[in-house]
């Protein structure tokens, strides 16, 4: 029997833990869902590590990066005060250790550390399809690393290239995250979404005033952005330039990337992508890139929470088992598949809250609020009920089989289970709720394996409208966690008047 190691991230944003029990992953969970319920809260808390130690014991702990090289890093970019308030992932761990979680051992286990940039390979490699693959990390910053090349074949992995601190690519797509009036690390996502209704007039501007190198595949930016940016674009009209300023960063971020991806084929062997990092959610992005590849892999959790699983895989360095990214707290209750069909049949909109939590920041039908995608106003209402900008778009979960149908995938990607690329809608007319202003959808295709009651679901569906698709959108509020337990769904349903099955 193989050793259980606990994988765990924490203290930067996004802290999660993750359990590798012999070749299963036996749990992976977000620590925003339990305790606090703040917002990619960056502490752990008791009431997750309850929930992941009930899966096992473990033999050893792997933490997600190197703190003294981190520690130096912040002293040479002056963050004295993290520097010197950070503890040692030991003594952080400590509290958890001292009997006061059930199963725990008092005694001390083996604590291993891992470089940032390798915890994200591995993550993604050890759980990919891929014997052989070339990897790509693009983040905000870990140790010092900003940007990673690797090469993987037979479960030995070796860096090719590295982008080191000030010079990031994820801290210049936060910067003005920032600067548009968004929370940094943690509404980039929205920037994507806002940049569909601009225009990329300031790309040159941008260009010129911040980026030195970016051709053949190299990165330098001209200043560091780290701690913000004074760019004041001389603005061609009297409207608002923020969607134009999105639209704008979008598309540099994009031609960055495309540069670096054609540099990573030049310098490693493999056809095969593994793609990670905070960077890997732009979905726009990705659409632009996957053609240059035969096969791509993005682990679902790609970004600092998923480097709990692999810090824990780094430690490991063998491939696991991947069956699923549902790996969280388990709602063990039927999947009322009929009684959904008939809410939204009745009242076009409901929430889902079922079997094991998604590991990962994509609802994929367990911690959903789904809608009929056809209907006038529905997006409307929907955003109404999360709190959320009226421009933010809403996912379609389709029918595998019906994907190629009702949208034009980006060239290389056939399926997309984890909502990772986006594709032009071919009936955009049809489907209002569903469709960005670009015409365009971030795109969740359902197997038969992929998860037999969301699957189900869309079946029944499809059998009673002849509509393969419903709208998917995680079920919280802007700036919340999603629902994670029955207590969560209950409150929620009750507070939002929304029925949650």
């Amino acid at each position: 029997m193989g050793k259980k190691i606990l994988g765990v991230s924490a203290l930067f944003h996004d802290a999660a833990v993750a359990l590798i029990d012999d070749d299963q992953i036996a749990f992976a969970g977000h620590s925003e869902r339990y305790g606090s319920k703040t917002k990619l809260d960056k502490h752990l808390n008791a009431e997750l590590m309850k929930d992941c130690v009930a899966h096992g014991i473990p033999d050893q702990i792997a933490w997600y990066e190197k703190p003294l090289k981190k520690k130096q890093r912040q002293i040479y970019a002056g963050e004295w005060k993290q520097a010197l308030q950070s503890n040692s992932p030991k003594k952080y761990l400590k509290p958890y250790f001292n009997g006061s979680i059930d199963g725990l051992p008092r005694y001390k286990l083996p604590l291993s550390t891992h470089e940032h940039h390798y915890s994200h390979a591995c993550a993604g490699y050890y759980t990919s399809p891929f014997r052989d693959a070339t990897i790509v990390v693009i983040d905000a910053i870990g140790e010092w690393d900003t940007l990673t090349i690797w090469e993987a074949k037979d479960q030995k992995i070796t860096k090719l290239h590295s982008t080191r601190y000030p010079h990031s690519l994820g801290l210049l797509y936060t910067a003005f995250t920032d600067h548009i009036g968004l929370k940094p690390l943690h509404e980039e996502y929205i920037t994507m979404g806002m940049a569909a209704y601009g225009e990329p007039i300031y790309y040159e501007q941008i260009k010129e005033q911040f980026i030195q190198e970016m051709g053949n595949g190299t990165f330098k930016l001209k200043h560091n952005v780290h701690k913000g940016l004074a760019f004041k674009p001389k603005i061609k009209d009297d409207a608002p330039p923020v969607y134009d300023i999105a639209c704008s960063i979008q598309a540099l971020t994009e031609d960055i990337i495309f540069n670096i991806m054609r540099y990573a084929q030049r310098i490693s062997t493999s056809k095969n992508l593994v793609y990670m990092g905070g960077v890997a959610l732009n979905c726009k992005a990705n659409s632009t890139i996957s053609h240059l590849w035969d096969d791509v892999w993005i682990m679902p959790s790609p970004g600092d929470s998923g480097n709990a699983l692999g810090a824990a895989l780094a430690q490991r360095n063998e491939w696991v088992e991947w069956k699923h990214p549902f790996l969280g707290y388990n709602i063990d209750r039927p999947y009322p598949v009929k009684d959904i069909v008939y809410e939204l049949s009745k009242n076009k909109i409901c929430g889902v809250a079922n079997g094991r939590a998604e590991f990962g920041p994509r609802a994929l039908g367990h911690r959903s609020l789904l809608a009929d995608p056809r209907g006038p106003g529905i997006k409307d209402q929907v955003n109404s009920i999360k709190k959320r900008q009226k421009f933010r778009p809403f996912a379609p979960a389709i029918l595998e089989e019906h994907v190629h149908d009702y949208f034009d995938m980006p060239k290389g990607v056939d399926i997309s289970p984890y909502m990772q690329f986006t594709a032009t809608c071919k009936k955009p007319h049809l489907f209002p709720a569903i469709v960005h202003h670009d015409g365009t959808s971030r795109v969740q295709t359902v197997g038969k394996d992929d998860s037999p009651g969301f699957r189900a679901l869309l079946e029944e569906w499809y059998r009673v409208t002849k509509c393969p698709m419903l709208l998917n959108t995680s079920l919280n509020i802007r700036g919340k966690p999603m629902v994670n337990d029955e207590k969560d769904a209950d409150a929620w349903e009750k507070e939002y008047r929304v029925k949650v099955y």
